[in-house]
């Protein structure tokens, strides 16, 4: 069975070297939709896959930090880099282009690495990541599966790589959040929500 769960985040961006003149030259924004979808087999002690509210810790904080923020290319211009960080408090700094693609494979890996470091602790098993959508306008979407995000062919993203602003890493209930997920620190999910 498949379950999705809809994240909403505004975000600025731009997407170099793509063949729309506006979208790699000037700093744009959108109202992305993220839609994260589940599998398992088997259900938990309430019959459900993976209850709802959990996904409300922390994969929604995850997603979140992307909220009111500009998505940074590492591979950018680095005085371009400089002046964002400069005159924004909220920035993610990727090691791709921010496009709707490198969103979901991006996505899919933090997804993935909350799902592999959370103690389930409800009767929930063998919970997967299925893919995530990521909707950049009404009518245009990605959808990135696992091997997508481990593709070479479309430029490796390695965790470490992802870098958060200071402020965006305040604003997370645990602001070691990041730096638990990269060294695999279990996080059990609690109780009730």
């Amino acid at each position: 069975m498949i379950i999705r769960k809809l994240f909403k985040f505004e975000n600025a961006h731009i997407v170099r070297g793509c063949s729309t003149q506006r979208c790699s030259t000037s700093i744009h924004g959108h109202s992305y939709k993220v839609e994260v979808l589940l599998e398992s087999n088997y259900l938990d002690h309430g019959q459900m896959v993976y209850d709802f509210g959990l996904m409300k810790q922390y994969i929604k904080e995850l997603i979140d930090a992307f909220d009111h923020s500009i998505t940074l290319w590492s591979g950018d211009d680095a005085s371009y880099i400089a002046d964002m960080k400069k005159h924004s408090a909220r920035w993610v700094e990727l090691p791709v282009s921010p496009s709707a693609e490198q969103f979901s494979r991006v996505i899919y890996l933090m997804v993935e690495r909350v799902l592999e470091c959370t103690g389930m602790v409800n009767g929930e098993r063998n919970v997967k990541l299925h893919s995530i959508i990521v909707h950049e306008t009404q009518t245009g979407y990605a959808q990135g599966f696992k091997e997508d995000a481990y593709s070479k062919l479309m430029g490796t993203i390695n965790l470490t790589d992802i870098i958060f602003s200071k402020q965006i890493q305040i604003e997370w209930g645990n602001t070691s959040l990041w730096s638990d997920l990269l060294d695999f620190k279990l996080m059990k999910n609690p109780r009730k929500v």
